[in-house]
């Protein structure tokens, strides 16, 4: 039954249905650009109402992804067993509490716990919107699907800054946790309302009632209802003998450099969108400027998620990744160098958000082909982990180089050099 079901799935027209729940995914993934970077943007007003050192607000900055590669790397996998949709739902509610707390916090290390637990939360959904998105999206449309739902990060990054940039005209730093908090839980009820459960997850665990539930799914998509559920597969190995396995049987090699290409690329990312806004305050634009920055360069992201998704269809995947992550490194230097400068530091910024988050959504495309049906969960859930202990480790290093005086064309220029580590490592993978 699964598999005749998602082969009438992948052959169909879409439906309203079908639409519906790739927005709703793309809706929380907005959202979640928006609790990732809400500190980045908020770090100026933080740093001046606390007093905190460079290295203090590096350690904030690094708070929110150290929780989000704990979500990644231990909740995540639950969805494999308590279903995606629950899953999704835990992650909210941990945000939202996350992000209220957030807004109440009296010290920075109050802020940093937090920021953490609610890295938690962002951290437990990325995985399962991405099955749904593509389980629940035809053949045709399936890459354009998940290239605008990865585009949903940035554009919660362009639509959160200008609202940070509103609330901080009117109120403290703290309304934009609280503005973050509001609209978490408004999602909360849509996504119990209006989302389903994975099929291959109710076909897979048959959980009470799952033949009811796969059927009142299939109608909603226009398919017809099947009679019986298929039989149970047998007990699935545990997510560490899944993890083994992505090291064996001639796995290692492309494990390992896809490992490695994650790292670098988040390394250099989670520098850039984290420190932009205080970078460009320290080169001697406005608070208001170094936000306004970090928008275009957010603008560009989703230009670079959409359009990557379109000219993957027409050259190679792997080339067209490296050229990104190349470019990226260059315009990082650039950006580095003429930070000061009003006009020019904005006009790099939107193009070194097109390649940079493009690298990113590439990345993502590139490590499901790595694996067979049965491991990609497993692979893509390590691969986004491991890249994220890079997303920790830079902004913390970052705000240590600051303290030490070091100039804001030095820092992009350090960071730049993974980009080229990435290009390397992913142009050697051979599948």
């Amino acid at each position: 039954m699964k598999d005749s079901v998602q082969e009438r799935i992948g052959n169909s027209p879409m439906s309203s249905y079908q639409f519906r729940i790739i927005g709703i995914c793309l809706a929380i993934n907005i959202l979640d650009g928006f609790d990732v970077l809400v500190v980045a943007f908020t770090a100026q007003s933080i740093a001046a109402d606390w007093g905190l050192s460079p290295s203090s607000l590096g350690l904030l900055l690094s708070s929110g992804v150290f929780g989000m590669a704990a979500g990644s790397l231990v909740l995540a996998p639950y969805a494999d067993r308590t279903g995606r949709r629950t899953m999704i739902l835990a992650g909210l509610v941990i945000i939202t509490v996350g992000m209220a707390v957030s807004a109440i916090t009296q010290t920075v290390w109050q802020l940093v716990a937090a920021r953490l637990f609610t890295g938690l939360g962002i951290g437990t959904l990325l995985a399962s919107m991405n099955v749904l998105v593509a389980e629940y999206s035809s053949q045709k449309y399936r890459s354009l699907a998940i290239s605008v739902f990865q585009s949903g990060f940035p554009i919660g990054a362009t639509i959160g800054g200008g609202i940070v940039l509103i609330l901080l005209s009117i109120y403290s730093w703290r309304s934009a946790f609280l503005f973050g908090a509001l609209i978490s839980a408004l999602m909360i009820p849509i996504v119990y309302a209006r989302l389903p459960e994975s099929l291959d997850f109710l076909a897979s665990k048959q959980p009470a009632n799952a033949l009811d539930k796969i059927n009142k799914i299939l109608v909603k998509i226009g398919q017809t209802p099947v009679e019986r559920l298929p039989e149970r597969p047998a007990m699935q190995q545990e997510i560490s003998v899944g993890v083994a396995r992505l090291l064996s049987d001639g796995r290692l090699r492309r494990t390992l450099l896809i490992w490695t290409s994650f790292f670098m690329v988040m390394f250099s990312f989670y520098f850039v969108v984290s420190w932009t806004p205080k970078l460009l305050a320290q080169a001697g634009l406005s608070a208001e400027q170094g936000i306004s920055g970090s928008v275009i360069l957010s603008l560009g992201g989703v230009i670079g998620s959409l359009m990557l998704g379109f000219i993957a269809s027409r050259v190679k995947l792997k080339g067209l990744v490296g050229t990104y992550m190349v470019a990226t490194a260059i315009l990082m230097v650039l950006f580095g160098m003429l930070s000061s400068q009003l006009i020019p530091a904005f006009s790099i910024a939107i193009f070194l958000g097109f390649f940079l988050f493009g690298a990113i959504v590439g990345l993502y495309a590139i490590t499901p082909t790595l694996y067979d049906t049965e491991m990609r969960a497993t692979g893509m859930g390590w691969a986004i982990g491991i890249g994220r202990i890079g997303g920790i480790i830079a902004p913390y290093a970052a705000g240590l180089m600051l303290e030490d005086g070091f100039s804001n064309t030095l820092m992009f220029t350090i960071f730049a050099v993974p980009m080229f580590i990435a290009m390397l490592a992913q142009s050697s993978i051979k599948r």
